[in-house]
């Protein structure tokens, strides 16, 4: 392979390459479009010219079939007035028409076929352009779709999730461990709780011992509810200033 070759379809690669990236299906559909529309267009024209062609062939081979027709007459009232001649003259000017009636007519059924050849193209070409209508809308809908996806797929991909997510569990956490401590809080302030009516119940019992203390020392006999006397009165200051000194000590 020569040098020239393969820098030749080294080219040709890059250079599709190049036209591929920068096609725009949008585009290239509309302007297949119009590139269509531009062929019926012209087609249109050279379908009417053609038919235009047919109309003046069939005027001139009416003509020459009139004229041949016409020289004919002439011939036959030139002979019966015994001017053979004219007759001669007439006949050849019938057959030169008629020659050329033949002709104009063999280009006229071709024509004819030409015509309707080209309205069938037409009408062929009509439908093609309709359906290619239908078809780009429906394409232009699906590359619309698609980039719009495209673009929600960049999107999503540009998207943080990792970094969110782990947010969101940090949060979750924080959440978590604050619940914990207002958990242990409402425990801890149950306790105090706890301890306080704890501390009343325990009291509760000591008042209740003593007014129990109380109420039979008070219902005893004179002789177990007197006093002691002034000899006794040093040993009991004695014990209670004792019990004093160990309360104050606790």
């Amino acid at each position: 392979m020569g040098l020239f070759d393969r820098l030749s379809r080294v080219l040709r690669a890059n250079l599709n390459d190049m036209v591929s990236k920068a096609e725009d299906p949008e585009k290239i559909l509309e302007q297949s479009i119009i590139d269509m529309q531009e062929d019926l267009v012209q087609l249109r024209q050279a379908v009417a010219r053609s038919i235009a062609t047919q109309k003046r062939t069939e005027q001139q081979y009416n003509k020459n079939q009139t004229d041949s027709n016409q020289w004919q007459q002439r011939a036959q009232l030139a002979l019966s007035k015994g001017d053979e001649t004219l007759a001669r003259e007439a006949l050849q000017r019938k057959k030169t028409s008629a020659d050329t009636a033949a002709q104009l007519k063999a280009q006229l059924d071709n024509q004819g076929g030409q015509v309707q050849t080209m309205k069938k193209n037409l009408i062929a070409l009509e439908s093609k352009i309709s359906e290619a209508k239908t078809k780009k809308d429906m394409l232009k809908a699906r590359v619309q779709a698609a980039r719009a996806n495209e673009q929600l797929q960049g999107t999503m991909g540009s998207l943080n999730t990792g970094g969110s997510m782990a947010a969101f569990e940090r949060m979750e956490e924080k959440v978590l461990e604050m619940e914990a401590r207002s958990q242990a809080a409402g425990e801890l302030g149950g306790v105090n709780i706890e301890s306080q009516f704890a501390a009343l119940e325990s009291g509760s019992d000591v008042d209740d011992e003593l007014a129990a203390m109380k109420a039979q020392m008070g219902g005893s006999s004179p002789n177990q509810g007197a006093l002691p006397s002034a000899s006794s009165s040093p040993p009991v200051d004695a014990e209670l200033e004792d019990l004093r000194r160990q309360l104050d000590k606790s």
